[in-house]
């Protein structure tokens, strides 16, 4: 695919994580659900996820440059969006700040960090954290 574009390289790369994700995730008894953050010097970054079982991407994060290393910075977006479709999780974006690089650089330190806590298993908490009783 990289000999063609790289889009559908990291479309696809981000569809298979976000499947990934689902499935390892199972039947989610015990799992925090939620989880965001992150500064990074004249950065801030804030990602909030909830693997609810319902794919949706807010995308608030501007970029002034076309490319990023080699990675176009419109595909930014289409990777946490193609990520979301994957995992079936619900994603809200927000970054500001001027240097770009530091920019991409938080919103994937914190896309970590809040994965990270949002598959957290509590063994003190094995049930479903729905009202409904269903993710």
């Amino acid at each position: 695919d990289l000999a063609v574009d790289e889009h559908r390289t990291i479309e696809h790369t981000a569809i298979a994580l976000g499947q990934a994700f689902h499935k390892a995730l199972g039947n989610k008894l015990g799992v925090e659900r939620y989880g965001f953050c992150l500064p990074m010097d004249d950065c801030q970054a804030q990602v909030s996820i909830d693997f609810g079982g319902r794919n949706w991407l807010v995308w608030d994060a501007e970029f002034n440059r076309e490319m990023i290393g080699k990675m176009p910075t419109e595909m930014f977006m289409h990777f946490f969006k193609s990520f979301s479709d994957g995992a079936k999780a619900n994603l809200n974006i927000q970054a500001t700040g001027q240097n770009e690089h530091h920019k991409i650089e938080a919103i994937f330190k914190a896309f970590a960090k809040a994965i990270k806590m949002a598959i957290k298993r509590d063994p003190d908490k094995l049930f479903l954290p729905s009202t409904k009783g269903v993710l």
